[in-house]
């Protein structure tokens, strides 16, 4: 009876709410412009899903939807093929059955779905999933594996196939240095660079010296590329720089983030994918906290450094992040009383996650693992540009295409 009632109260009522004068909505088919300097993409871990933006309005450009049962990992951009790349894993019953894990293969003007590649390998999942899946230049593509081996998949996209599982047990993630190359870290304080044949089979494989103490000091899977380079931060602060160039792999001497009153106050690096670096200006961002041993996941503060001087060179004001994701649902003038109020009175926590443009006039976007707000700072002088208030929901990755 209430079924009835309430679809006889839809059938009469809504009509009377529609204007007849209303506009009638055609379906259509959007595309999007050329590739900007500035778009950052969002995922979502609740949605499930990966919204594309861009930086200099704010608007969203267009949406890819995720089966990850974890945090989706953010979309690979081709910009020789004119394509994105999301690695997906999906069962047959929603959240159990049997396993099925593919790459989802979209046209980056419209973001139609165009082909898939199935993987007989289980792509890895975490947190962040950062440096689970990358492209390793324009052709091969590579995701790390973490069950039933430690490995990593590489696909060809230029034939659409699965080429080979390279297992490489003791080291995880994938670190491109180049069209047929890829780094590792390993637990034993090592790097680990991959070279691929023609064909995208493993070649060879080349251990850099130990750089550092996974027990004492690990160094965090987010990193910052500067060419053939990578560059990690441990737990307290100390910066490796791996050349990925030589044979084997060069790593630098290390140097602290921090001064003896620095570390004494308890500041270390934390957040999820904390670090970023700009190869054009050699600056390495790093989210910063004041924390005890075991508080790396603790959001915090954007400190900027200078790499071939290795100091410290500014800290970023941070706009309110939380008033920024409640703003849109309060439905409250942006610019009135209550916004400013809002901003003025509720904590901002800090962020988790960061990423930067790599163009001449950077930006650099971060967010909060836990709000759905994403703000855009200039990356050179740390002014807030804006901030992107409706981005869902909660999530800990970005990546710039």
């Amino acid at each position: 009876m209430q079924r009835i009632v309430l679809l006889a109260f839809v059938g009469i009522v809504f009509p009377l709410l529609v204007s007849a004068t209303d506009p009638i909505e055609k379906a259509s088919v959007a595309t999007l412009p050329e590739s900007g300097d500035h778009w950052v993409w969002v995922p979502d871990r609740i949605l499930q899903h990966s919204v594309l933006f861009d930086g200099d309005t704010g608007e969203a450009l267009g949406m890819l939807d995720s089966t990850s049962t974890l945090t989706p990992k953010t979309p690979l951009f081709s910009r020789t093929r004119g394509e994105f790349y999301s690695v997906d894993t999906a069962y047959t019953r929603g959240n159990r059955g049997s396993r099925i894990d593919f790459v989802s293969i979209y046209d980056a003007r419209t973001l139609g779905y165009e082909a898939e590649i199935l993987l007989p390998t289980q792509t890895g999942q975490s947190n962040s999933s950062h440096a689970y899946a990358e492209l390793l230049g324009d052709r091969f593509l590579a995701t790390f594996n973490q069950f039933p081996n430690v490995s990593v998949s590489i696909v060809d996209l230029e034939q659409r196939r699965f080429v080979e599982e390279i297992v490489m047990t003791g080291c995880a993630g994938v670190f491109p240095v180049g069209p047929r190359r890829f780094a590792a870290l390993c637990g034993d304080g090592t790097a680990l660079r991959v070279d691929l044949d023609a064909s995208g089979r493993k070649q060879s494989f080349s251990s850099s010296p130990k750089f550092f103490d996974a027990v004492t000091d690990p160094v965090a899977m987010s990193a910052g590329r500067d060419g053939t380079r990578w560059v990690f931060v441990s737990f307290s602060g100390q910066v490796h720089s791996v050349d990925f160039s030589t044979d084997p792999p060069t790593p630098t001497p290390g140097w602290s983030l921090l001064d003896d009153t620095l570390a004494r106050a308890g500041w270390r690096p934390g957040g999820l994918q904390h670090v970023a670096v700009h190869e054009p200006t050699q600056r390495l961002y790093v989210v910063m906290h004041q924390g005890e041993a075991g508080s790396h996941k603790k959001p915090g503060n954007i400190w900027v450094y200078d790499l071939n001087q290795k100091k410290r060179t500014d800290r970023f004001e941070l706009p309110n992040l939380t008033a920024a994701f409640l703003i849109p649902f309060a439905k409250v003038e942006p610019a009135g009383f209550v916004s400013r109020l809002m901003r003025w009175t509720l904590p901002s926590p800090g962020v988790h996650t960061i990423a930067v443009s790599a163009d001449a006039s950077p930006v650099l976007f971060a967010r909060n693992a836990e709000l759905g707000a994403v703000a855009v700072l200039d990356a050179l002088s740390g002014k807030t540009l804006r901030v992107i208030g409706e981005a869902g929901l909660a999530g800990p990755t970005l990546r710039v295409p």
